[in-house]
């Protein structure tokens, strides 16, 4: 996922943005192209040779092609031992990368640095006797498959904000009955809408805790809400792309 804008919450009222990444960039590394999959006409899977690069499913790493100097922010589509970096990734019109990234030759190497980022499971140790609900619109999806596929014995359900049925990127990933896809532009198979009027047509999970990814407005309008009806501030957590 490209991200325009990078916020972490740890409830609605508690906010940071992060440094840029080029203060405290950690070690660049090399990696190449193993495999490009196209997923939509617009979306694809880009695979990286992971070498010894390390992450927690949630994070982030920066991408750019050597000698042009273009980086961008991708969330990691793959679980933590995975035999590959996948990134899920939406071209956009004005995205140079995207648009660059979706033709480059297998085998191309490309730098990448990282990981980065606090949208993560805390208390990894329990969280088997937690229940877990991920709300995301678009490649928002990306760091709850990652979740999803570190972490076999997560309870959790998985409410997926898409434009047409063809963007439920690889929902049988989830547990049998989890996915949900809540499609706005035409009849999808799950609910018509938007994932905001999905989730308040339902009953309200008071002991789940949230994770929330995807565009401002959904993002905000969520949180407020869940506080509304009784979530606590700490068990609904948030990242802001635009």
């Amino acid at each position: 996922m490209q991200k325009n804008q990078y916020l972490v919450t740890q409830s609605t009222k508690l906010r940071h943005k992060k440094n840029s990444y080029y203060s405290r960039m950690k070690k660049i590394t090399y990696s190449k192209i193993l495999d490009i999959i196209n997923l939509t006409d617009s979306t694809y899977l880009v695979k990286l040779e992971k070498n010894n690069f390390e992450f927690k499913a949630g994070q982030y790493l920066v991408l750019n092609i050597p000698g042009e100097n273009i980086a961008r922010e991708y969330s990691i589509y793959s679980p933590e031992n995975g035999a590959t970096i996948d990134l899920l990734i939406k071209e956009v019109t004005d995205g140079k990368l995207s648009k660059e990234l979706k033709y480059m030759k297998i085998g191309t190497r490309v730098e990448i640095s990282g990981p980065f980022g606090f949208f993560v499971l805390r208390d990894r140790e329990s969280v088997q006797d937690n229940h877990y609900t991920f709300v995301a619109t678009g490649t928002g999806i990306s760091p709850f498959h990652s979740m999803v596929l570190s972490n076999p014995q997560l309870r959790c359900d998985v409410i997926h904000g898409i434009k047409f049925d063809e963007e439920a990127y690889h929902a049988t990933d989830y547990p049998a009955g989890s996915y949900k896809a809540c499609t706005s532009k035409e009849q999808g198979i799950h609910y018509h809408g938007r994932v905001t009027h999905f989730l308040k047509e339902q009953k309200i999970n008071r002991d789940s805790i949230y994770y929330i990814c995807g565009n401002s407005s959904m993002v905000n309008e969520l949180s407020g809400y869940l506080e509304l009806e009784g979530v606590k501030p700490e068990n609904i957590r948030t990242e802001v792309f635009f």
